[in-house]
């Protein structure tokens, strides 16, 4: 069995339909239980098209907000919908962030840490660029207890032979896995939670489109026309529908947050 291309993010449309709604959800309890206050100086490392940075300016009232993304097409799909006045926009890499030391009042990374290849220089990096006694934080898909959104799918395809691609550094959403970093890296402070989601599909070709066809792993792609119809009829089998034909699917993601020492 060969071994499945990295995830890809590209393309920010596509992504708005796969992941945007699945990241507001558990972005909202997110902030709701990290409850920084008003007036703060925000980082958000791997902001992709801007759905949680959208989320801290709606509901954390911040004095200014910088957002990076390592793809130029995810910034792109920012740029339309982020207000430039609010939010410094860049494109870079979390594990050498281009600001300085002590700069900002929270450090966040929202369903990042586990596709940064290395975990630790990340969180290294957030600790870097933030104020003592500030916030540093992360959730991630509890990929290792089958909690990431498209789970249904990567399982279908790996029964049919089909290897699905992984984020790269999955053992970091175990909660053992986070503390430890945390606390190795010398984070005060240091709480965790479970946060617990549901998505609603109108039906089955919502589903499809929405978790399949514009999956960063393109999926359908790398399928002939028989084993698509065979993993569409898998997933129909799967995924029970109500009387209306609405398809119900839940996630959960692992967080994480602490403070710097002063």
């Amino acid at each position: 069995m060969s071994s499945p291309e990295p995830i890809k993010f590209t393309d920010g449309a596509a992504y708005e339909r796969f992941m945007a709604p699945w990241s507001r959800s558990a972005g909202a309890l997110f902030l709701d239980w990290l409850a920084p206050g008003t007036g703060q100086a925000w980082v958000d490392v791997g902001a992709g098209n801007g759905a949680f940075t959208e989320l801290i300016l709606a509901k954390s009232a911040p004095a200014s907000v910088c957002a990076i993304d390592p793809s130029n097409a995810q910034i792109e799909t920012a740029r339309q919908k982020l207000p430039a006045s609010q939010v410094e926009l860049s494109i870079g890499d979390a594990m050498a962030l281009p600001y300085e030391p002590n700069r900002f009042d929270v450090a966040v990374m929202a369903l990042v840490l586990f596709f940064v290849p290395d975990p630790r220089k990340g969180v290294s990096e957030m600790l870097r660029v933030t104020k003592p006694g500030g916030i540093v934080a992360s959730y991630t898909w509890d990929v290792m207890r089958g909690g990431t959104p498209p789970q249904p799918v990567w399982e279908e395809i790996d029964a049919m032979g089909k290897p699905s691609a992984r984020p790269p550094s999955a053992e970091v959403s175990r909660f053992a896995a986070l503390k430890a970093l945390w606390a190795e890296l010398g984070i005060r402070d240091i709480e965790t939670r479970e946060l617990v989601v549901e998505r609603t599909f109108a039906d089955f070709d919502d589903y499809w489109l929405s978790m399949v066809v514009s999956s960063p792993s393109a999926v359908v792609g790398k399928l002939s026309d028989a084993e698509t119809a065979e993993l569409k009829r898998r997933l129909q089998d799967r995924l029970p529908a109500s009387a209306t034909g609405e398809i119900t699917v839940h996630a959960w993601a692992t967080a994480i947050k602490g403070r710097k020492a002063g």
